[in-house]
Order: structure tokens, then sequence, then C-alpha cells
């Protein structure tokens, strides 16, 4: 007698959210990226739907890191100066589907770029390059509504993402990409109710639930990911059995954190222990990603191409 699997029913799923406009739909990319749409836990495509694999994108900043390990640094030090060139590699050399652009410049406390600049950047970079754009603020706030808000104006009909919404700081922003077409991020510190009420609070001014991702801020391994992946576990859990409010893809910044990880920069010749430098970074960026994925992450910003090369492949696999 042949055994039947017990499978799980679930009655909610998870919203789908693209990001990027083609041609036909009014902007100029070359192609669009679908996030979420789920209807089961991350892999179990026996008991449910998962129309959409997660997708990558490069990091790339307005102004050059100076906090980057030099193993990182290496792939674009050409190009470190430029971020229309940096842009241009990522896509180019790289094979980048999708690419997020941090807007560190204008922070005061590195260059307090203005935002009409940050806004003509950014309708260079979509004539430079034509995947989708993943956009994100420099952290202060009174700076971000107004940079943020040209460069969604900027950015019209091109269905760009845009963070990231904090609950202290999220009208401006909201209301921005709703007049402009794009969708937004709500960020909240790794707390499922905070995060829950983010969403109601943006939705409730008129954006739809279509048109949000969630940053849940995570760990890299060894560093907090195993609290990271029972919060993610916990509010997959809660939109597949019916809350709306929780029903909404990810996007996890994992090279940011992956790469401030001691073990992923710090010298072989301080720490032989920990092995080489030129593979230990790349390691500990595609583990954490390999992690998150299995949590249910839809959107993963990374900074290291070879890592982006074996987490690809990973996917691959996993598709099979």
């Amino acid at each position: 007698m042949a055994l039947e699997l017990l499978k799980e029913r679930w009655q909610g799923k998870i919203y789908e959210v693209i990001v990027g406009a083609t041609k036909s739909e009014g902007g100029s990319r070359s192609h669009s990226i679908k996030l979420g749409g789920q209807t089961t836990l991350p892999l179990l495509r026996q008991e449910g739907v998962s129309p959409n694999k997660p997708q990558i994108a490069l990091e790339i900043w307005d102004v050059a890191p100076i906090d980057w390990p030099e193993e990182l640094v290496k792939n674009y030090k050409d190009v470190f100066s430029d971020p229309l060139a940096w842009a241009e590699k990522c896509v180019k050399t790289y094979k980048a589907q999708s690419l997020c652009i941090r807007l560190m410049g204008s922070h005061p406390d590195f260059g307090d770029k203005k935002p009409e600049a940050q806004a003509k950047l950014i309708s260079s970079l979509l004539k430079k390059v034509s995947v989708p754009l993943i956009i994100l603020g420099c952290g202060d706030d009174e700076k971000d509504n107004a940079v943020l808000s040209a460069c969604c104006e900027a950015a019209k009909g091109e269905r760009c993402l845009f963070g990231n919404a904090v609950q202290d700081n999220y009208k401006t922003l909201a209301a921005a990409v709703m007049a402009d077409g794009h969708s937004i991020i709500a960020e909240s510190p790794i707390d499922i109710n905070i995060a829950k009420q983010l969403n109601i609070l943006i939705s409730d001014m008129g954006l739809a639930v279509e048109k949000i991702v969630i940053n849940p801020t995570v760990g890299a391994l060894g560093y907090g990911l195993e609290y990271t992946y029972s919060i993610m576990e916990r509010a997959r859990l809660s939109a597949l059995a019916g809350d709306k409010m929780m029903g909404l893809p990810f996007i996890c910044m994992v090279g940011q954190e992956s790469w401030r990880a001691k073990e992923a920069r710090a010298s072989s010749q301080e720490f032989p222990y920990l092995g080489p430098e030129k593979d230990r970074g790349i390691i500990w960026e595609a583990m954490t990603v390999a992690a998150l994925i299995q949590a249910g992450a839809d959107l993963l910003v990374m900074r290291h191409p070879m890592a982006v090369e074996k987490v690809n492949k990973y996917i691959e696999e996993l598709a099979k």
C-alpha cells in the first residue's frame, strides 16, 4: 500500500509585487522582476505554488564606500568614483538583473548632496542601464524625505522600489511613491508586530499592499541569523494563515550585514585560523543568503559578484 504525503493547505497567500516597468508598461526597463506570489512555505512546492524564484540585486553607492574590505573593493575599485560606470559594470560584466543604489552621498556626513543632484543622478542611471532599480536613502530622515521624493519624481513611470520607510518616518515617502507609481520598502527592526503595524499605516494612506515590500532587517551568519530566520518564518506562517498585512514579499540587505562580520573581513595574518580572505567573505555572504532563501526571502541585495554567482547556481538547483 503506497503512503500518501500529508499536505498542508493554506488559506492565505503572499501578494505579488512587480519592480520595473517595461516600454509596453510605460517605462524603459528591459524587463521587470516579480516578487512573492507564494501560497505555501518556502520550497514546499508540492503543497502550493511558488511562481517567482528569489531575485538578486547588486548594491552600488553614489559615493565611494570608505569601510568596505579590500576583498570586496577590488571588484569595483576602477569604478568607485563613478556610480554610472559602477552600475554599467554590474550589468555588463557581472550580469546583474537588478541594481540597488544607496544614496549615501545625501547624508550630511558623506557629502550632503542636494535633492536636485540626486534626482539628476537617478535620471542618468535610468538612461545608463535598463534593469529594474531599488533606490535607498542615506538613513537621515530629513534628507531622505527631500531626496527620495525628488528621485521618485525623476523616475516616474519606471516602477522602482524605494526605501526605507520606518515607523517614525513613512508618510512623505509613501505619498511620493503613490504619486509617481513606485513601490515602497517598509523597514522594521526584526519585530513582527512593528512590521505589521507599519504595513497597516502605509496601506491606510492609500498605497496598495501590492506596492509594499517588507525589510525585516536581518543578521548575518553568526550574528543573529537564527533570530532573523525565526521572525521571517513567523511572518510567513501568519501570512499563509490569512493575515493580509503580513502577506508581503521580503527584501533582505544581505551584503551590508555579511561584510560587517569580523569573519568576513578580518586579515588572514591577524586571524590565520579563519582561512584565506579571498574565500571567506564570499562564503559568509552566500551562506547567509542560502539560509534566508529558506526562510522566505524574495529579493536579496548582495555585494560580491562571486557570491551572487554561487547563489544563482543554488537558486537554479532549488528550481529543479
